[in-house]
């Protein structure tokens, strides 16, 4: 896992905040200067604060635990959806869907819906409707398809959230809280920080530094998932070398059992030639 330079950091803008009046007193320590009306983010506590971050989600990917991405602005959106897919994660780029996480099972029913129309789709169910009852069935998989085929892989609660631009998405910030869920986010100088457990102070505006932050935490989870396939490689083959192991004795204790069995015989075959040999004299 490489951090990003300074260098990188800074072509990407990650340094810009936003204009001073705008700024959340609460995000001090991480302002370097003020240019032109400008907040500048200062870039070495951005590359710490990063590094800090994907050493944390590399150990929620190592363990097998699901990291939901979130993030609904414009240009935001492509970059998660492409990373999140890359490292096998579930993202939300439409809209946030209330109490998606305070009242999942019922988001869990609106994802079971989508596979029940597509089971009526299979089995010829979908050929007996009328053309408008197939009409609204087919807009209700889209709308759902939509807003929640993302997540459609997501059984249970997530780990972690990942939030881009915590301002704008306050509501899943305080869902996540609220269930005691660790929220990662990157976080631009007018955003309140208190309610994010790791922060990534940085520009949350500019494309260039949405995707550099993502190819990094998303790099090192892919680290962490490649490292948990290995160990349980190594697992696997541990497991077998004892089971050979243990198979060995138990041979060695049949092969005596056979020999014993064998040897009986013999001996009572010599005792009978014996005996009739003295019979004779």
């Amino acid at each position: 896992m490489a951090t990003p330079t300074f260098e990188q950091l800074l072509d990407a803008g990650c340094h810009f905040g936003h204009l001073k009046r705008k700024w959340n007193p609460a995000m001090a320590p991480y302002i370097f200067m003020e240019r032109n009306g400008i907040h500048i983010i200062d870039l070495y506590k951005t590359a710490a604060k990063l590094d800090e971050a994907a050493n944390a989600l590399k150990q929620i990917a190592k363990s097998g635990r699901k990291v939901l991405f979130v993030a609904t602005k414009k240009q935001a959106k492509e970059a998660i959806e492409n990373h999140a897919q890359a490292v096998g994660m579930p993202y939300v780029t439409e809209r946030w869907p209330g109490g998606m996480l305070t009242n999942f099972p019922t988001i869990r029913k609106a994802v079971k819906k989508m596979t029940t129309i597509d089971k009526m789709s299979k089995d010829g169910t979908f050929d007996n409707l009328s053309k408008r009852e197939k009409l609204q069935i087919t807009r209700q998989r889209a709308k759902l398809e939509k807003n929640l085929g993302s997540i459609a892989d997501l059984s249970r609660l997530p780990n972690a959230l990942f939030v881009v631009d915590v301002m704008k998405e306050h509501i899943a910030v305080a869902e996540a809280k609220r269930l005691g869920i660790p929220v990662f986010g990157i976080v631009d100088t007018n955003s309140n920080p208190e309610d994010i457990d790791f922060i990534i102070p940085a520009n949350d505006d500019a494309s260039k530094s949405i995707d550099l932050i993502l190819d990094t935490v998303c790099s090192a989870m892919a680290e962490g998932l490649e490292e948990r396939k290995v160990e349980k490689l190594d697992t696997s083959d541990e497991e077998k070398t004892e089971a050979s192991a243990d198979a060995t004795p138990g041979k060695r204790r049949r092969m005596r059992r056979n020999e014993t069995k064998d040897a009986a015989p013999v001996e009572e075959t010599e005792v009978d030639i014996e005996e009739t040999d003295e019979t004779a004299e």
